[in-house]
């Protein structure tokens, strides 16, 4: 009995952890898979084939969609990127200013506020300045304006840990050296912090390329984004070229996210073995 109950302490959280990762990632495994059915069964896999992937390519409306998605997604993530580094370094280097508080609350909302609620404001703001001014139209613009809103708030918490936790001292040094505080930030402070800007841009690109909810609030005629075409597909029925399509996202981003963790080990062992 005790023999028994030994072995179950030694591999129930193994079980419990492959059953955790089956969960997750099977439904993936399984869209993967029938992306090559042959026929658009999405029960019964009847044979491999590429023929979605190449009605895939033949689809103007995915096509389109795509690389509207990726302009958005580059666009908005750099500079949300850029607005996020400036806002974490007011907020950890800049000590208390007034309104300090009101301005990290306004950084962070987007983090707690649904997005529909988000999409919704951002739509009544939007249509009261065109109303008033003949600008923006929705389209791409008030696209990119929306997920530059919600991937700050997110890029803002990556770039403030980073830099509480950097030392201050090489900022310190380099200034008692005579640099004035942009040579400091633009010599010190932006070198030791190109990890965390990839981080944050790989997160905000991805989040914008996801987003489907702002998306459809902010987009206008003739203006769709990949994940609002492959939501529509998917609510007519079963389309395999959807499928091919998220798989071929899951690819690039899997590829993305793998040379970024190359990139920050190699990092890591030149800054171990230079110190």
């Amino acid at each position: 009995m005790n023999t028994l109950m030994n072995w179950l302490r030694q591999h129930v959280s193994k079980f419990w952890l492959a059953a955790v990762f089956a969960f997750l990632y099977a439904p993936l495994l399984f869209l993967v898979v029938f992306s090559f059915n042959s026929t658009r069964q999405d029960t019964v896999f009847t044979g491999f084939s590429t023929r979605w992937y190449a009605a895939l390519a033949n689809d103007p409306r995915l096509v389109d969609g795509f690389f509207l998605s990726l302009k958005v997604a580059v666009i908005s993530a750099t500079l949300a990127t850029i607005l996020a580094t400036l806002a974490a370094y007011a907020l950890v280097r800049m000590g208390k200013f007034k309104g300090r508080t009101f301005f990290s609350g306004m950084v962070n909302s987007p983090l707690v506020m649904p997005e529909v609620i988000i999409g919704m404001s951002l739509l009544l703001l939007m249509a009261g300045a065109q109303h008033t001014f003949g600008w923006p139209e929705r389209g791409m613009l008030t696209i990119i304006l929306g997920h530059i809103l919600l991937g700050m708030a997110y890029a803002t918490v990556v770039m403030q840990s980073r830099l509480q936790e950097m030392d201050r001292s090489l900022e310190e040094a380099a200034m008692d050296l005579g640099c004035r505080p942009g040579q400091v930030f633009f010599l010190i402070t932006l070198p030791n912090i190109i990890p965390a800007l990839l981080a944050a841009w790989l997160l905000t690109f991805t989040l914008s390329f996801d987003d489907v909810v702002i998306s459809e609030f902010l987009s206008g005629p003739g203006v769709t984004t990949l994940p609002q075409v492959i939501f529509s597909y998917a609510r007519r029925g079963v389309n395999p070229s959807i499928y091919a399509a998220a798989t071929l996202l899951m690819a690039v981003v899997t590829v993305a996210v793998v040379a970024y963790s190359v990139y920050t080990a190699r990092e890591a062992r030149r800054m171990s073995k230079r110190f």
